[in-house]
């Protein structure tokens, strides 16, 4: 079961009564915008995050959509991703690899991922740099408000502090106007790590928010209720011209106030 009604941010908010349900539907979603893209634009380009993202996009890697979707458009980018080896247990390309990317035929020269033998500054600037020749070249859309990337989808995952990608609470990063930043002292292991800046995030086209959990519920409902409070990074999403989905299980949405929303649907 899901409800579905639009926030103050004039949001989609998806609620499921499981993460099977949710997988279900998040993999539909992103098919759905995959093959729209595609006969749009002729491509698909998605940045992914880390945690438990993968385990929750898994069934895009059985039928039907292991033969409809288009695979050889996609172009894969990570939103943030660890200063670690690529074969690290810490590192965002090696989940995605093991538990996604080879299960499915994405050409491997369209995977970006950051350059793990230089230093963390080295590889922000390095990322910034080939994103930027792919904004150049129209692989990747322009936004027309701020001449940010407008990457056809992000995911992100809404964390127990309320962070996204590694935008942490109260941390500089926040303020960053690049593309791409790094930060050296994330509260999480391993400190370093580089990030999609909230300029970059919020021209995306579209947006999907997952959060799953008890530990999510008080950061859920505070994103919300408190649109751009800059003390919750979750909060400070907010596309300037694309659409934002949220993708929350019963746990996560326990403290979302329905009370008084008439145009709710149970889907």
């Amino acid at each position: 079961m899901a409800a579905s009604y639009d926030t103050k941010s004039k949001s989609e908010l998806r609620i499921f009564e499981s993460l099977d349900d949710l997988s279900t539907d998040l993999a539909e979603y992103i098919a759905q915008l995959s093959e729209d893209s595609v006969k749009e634009r002729g491509l698909f380009t998605i940045a992914l995050t880390g945690g438990s993202l993968i385990s929750l996009i898994w069934k895009l890697c059985e039928a039907p959509y292991n033969k409809t979707v288009d695979w050889t458009k996609w172009y894969v980018f990570w939103a943030d991703e660890r200063a670690v080896a690529k074969n690290h247990v810490d590192s965002n390309y090696k989940l995605t690899k093991e538990g996604f990317l080879s299960k499915v035929a994405i050409l491997h020269s369209h995977i970006y991922s950051i350059n793990d033998n230089v230093t963390v500054e080295e590889a922000a600037g390095e990322y910034k740099f080939a994103i930027r020749q792919l904004v150049k070249a129209r692989t990747i859309d322009v936004s027309e408000s701020n001449d940010c990337p407008k990457f056809d989808l992000i995911i992100l995952e809404v964390g127990s502090d309320g962070h996204v990608a590694s935008l942490f609470p109260r941390n500089a990063a926040l303020e960053h106007e690049e593309w791409i930043t790094h930060i050296t002292d994330s509260p999480e292991s391993p400190p370093e790590r580089i990030t999609f800046t909230l300029p970059v995030i919020n021209s995306a086209s579209n947006i999907a928010m997952i959060a799953t959990g008890k530990d999510k519920a008080i950061p859920v409902q505070v994103a919300l209720e408190s649109l751009g409070d800059a003390s919750l990074p979750a909060s400070m999403v907010n596309p300037t011209e694309g659409k934002l989905v949220w993708f929350l299980d019963r746990y996560a949405s326990a403290f979302i106030a329905t009370s008084g929303k008439g145009d709710l649907e149970i889907l």
